[in-house]
């Protein structure tokens, strides 16, 4: 690609490339850190971030590209639209009726972004590395056997099962694209209310890329997950789960349910029954009531390991909810672990998934 003809396209790699992955990391903060109270901050901590991103794409658009690199435009100029529309639509959230819903809906952005630019990783060393957990970046072997590996085969990679991104019942996967014979560790990550499969996939994709992990991101069959029927949304996940294991190796001894806020909360209805297949549970920033327990299996709960993450500014479900499943999943005889973050609020705490993933790869069965 270093022929005169395709010097133009270069440069405008070199521009949307980075441009893109700044506004994703400003997108990546903001959730992180979103809340009521803190969202005044953060639209301006992120004034100005989508002016980089804009420049690129306009530049882009109004260029010629080799016609072969058709494919390579359409996943820079898609990422760079939707990560520039979810900074836009933050800086817009201070001035809307319910600025917080609309800072929600501008991150929706992010899984956009994320989506277009990830086939670019087996090419491009900066999305590569974005795609991975920080502690990695730099890790040369891994980096050159993730770029050798044949990313268009069939079965690995970004994938949505029972209909597009988002569809009710259905469900997101991520297979390694290093995937061989051997057993892979499963998480099956369950959004929040409101959420989808789709976007939740992208919050546990670098870990899994890093760490080699099959990632389930199922979506609720209703708004949310059927917390007061489990008899819903629960086999949907199994047959899930099957149809993967059909597919692919997985690890019998390292299957890990884990969820946000409502995900959260499921993690716990369906965690706790006699008949749950899966070996490990991380409920984070979920709701819990002690009547929980009424409905657990106590041979089930003896033993089981269970990390749970909260944050103390949590302004959903206050401190004292996780801090209760703790206690009373200890008196049941559970294998807890309890993670009170500090200036966490009601969001998802990306940068909490390596210590889970230690917790949960390192149990010694």
């Amino acid at each position: 690609m270093a022929d005169a003809a395709n010097e133009p396209a270069i440069d405008a790699i070199a521009s949307l490339v980075p441009a893109t992955l700044r506004a994703l990391y400003a997108l990546e903060f903001t959730g992180r850190h979103l809340s009521p109270d803190n969202l005044p901050r953060l639209i301006d901590a992120v004034a100005g971030r989508n002016v980089d991103v804009e420049a690129a794409l306009s530049a882009s658009r109004a260029m010629t590209w080799p016609e072969r690199l058709g494919p390579v435009r359409a996943c820079l100029e898609g990422a760079a639209e939707a990560a520039g529309e979810g900074i836009a639509g933050l800086l817009a959230a201070g001035d809307a009726p319910q600025p917080i819903v609309a800072a929600y809906r501008a991150l929706r952005g992010y899984a956009r972004a994320a989506e277009a630019i990830y086939p670019m990783a087996s090419h491009l060393r900066p999305v590569s590395q974005f795609v991975l957990e920080p502690a990695a970046r730099d890790d040369a072997a891994l980096l050159d056997r993730l770029a050798a590996a044949d990313a268009t085969r069939d079965g690995v990679g970004v994938m949505h099962v029972g209909g597009p991104a988002g569809t009710r019942g259905a469900f997101s996967l991520y297979v390694p694209e290093t995937h061989d014979e051997q057993p892979r560790p499963l998480v099956v990550a369950m959004h929040g209310g409101s959420g989808n499969g789709g976007a939740f996939l992208w919050s546990w994709l670098r870990e899994a890329r890093t760490r080699g992990l099959i990632v389930i991101a199922p979506t609720a069959s209703g708004s949310t997950w059927s917390l007061m029927e489990p008899e819903v949304d629960g086999p949907n996940i199994d047959r899930m789960v099957e149809h993967v294991a059909g597919q692919w190796s997985i690890d019998p001894t390292r299957q890990l349910l884990t969820g946000m806020s409502d995900g959260g909360t499921f993690t716990y209805v369906l965690g706790l029954k006699a008949d749950c297949r899966f070996t490990h549970l991380a409920p984070v920033a979920a709701a819990f009531h002690p009547m929980m327990m009424g409905f657990a299996d106590p041979g089930r709960v003896r033993g089981l390991p269970v990390h749970i993450v909260h944050g103390t500014q949590d302004w959903m479900f206050p401190p004292e909810v996780a801090q209760s499943a703790r206690h009373a999943l200890e008196q049941a005889g559970a294998a807890v672990i309890h993670r009170e973050i500090a200036d966490l609020s009601h969001t998802y705490p990306r940068d909490e998934n390596a210590a889970i993933l230690d917790w949960f790869l390192g149990w010694d069965t």
